[in-house]
């Protein structure tokens, strides 16, 4: 009974907060009124867009994407110098290329954080997705292996978002 009541008031309890949070600093105030109607709002704009969302696999082990986020971010600060390095030497030595990455993700949200991690890691962007969720296309700023660059992101960061969302 508690727990249907939680999720009938907070149906997303985090985004209640964000909300309520967010509305105080945007007002730069903690009067009562933006207190009510902070929390007003904070009730009302979950409960009514809850239908509007698609079901998403639950993150399953938190630990392993925290380890996911460090390591994506060590990627983008090493990346950066890859870069920096491909992009002050002769342009001559860049192959830019298209490449077709398999997945085997196939839910939305792991499949939007990477495809958002290629294109926040320098030198790759992510493209489109094939209609039928079977291949991302990637553009890379240099490819020196088409296969050793496939191998890297599945091994890298798509193995380990299958483990976290056990999908």
């Amino acid at each position: 009974m508690v727990n249907r009541l939680r999720l009938f008031w907070f149906p997303s309890p985090w985004l209640s907060l964000l909300l309520f949070v967010a509305w105080l600093m945007l007002n730069n105030s903690a009067a009562p009124g933006h207190l009510v109607l902070g929390a007003l709002l904070a009730i009302a704009i979950p409960r009514l867009t809850a239908r509007l969302g698609d079901p998403q696999p639950t993150m399953k082990r938190p630990v392993l994407a925290i380890r996911f986020f460090l390591r994506v971010l060590g990627d983008i600060i090493r990346d950066n110098f890859r870069v920096a390095l491909l992009i002050m030497g002769p342009n001559q030595r860049l192959q830019p290329a298209f490449v077709a990455l398999p997945l085997e993700l196939h839910e939305p949200l792991p499949l939007t954080i990477l495809a958002g991690t290629i294109s926040l890691t320098p030198g790759t962007v992510s493209v489109e997705v094939s209609e039928d969720k079977l291949w991302l296309y990637i553009h890379t700023l240099h490819l020196d292996d088409e296969a050793e660059l496939i191998a890297h992101i599945k091994g890298r960061y798509e193995a380990a978002l299958k483990e976290i969302f056990e999908c």
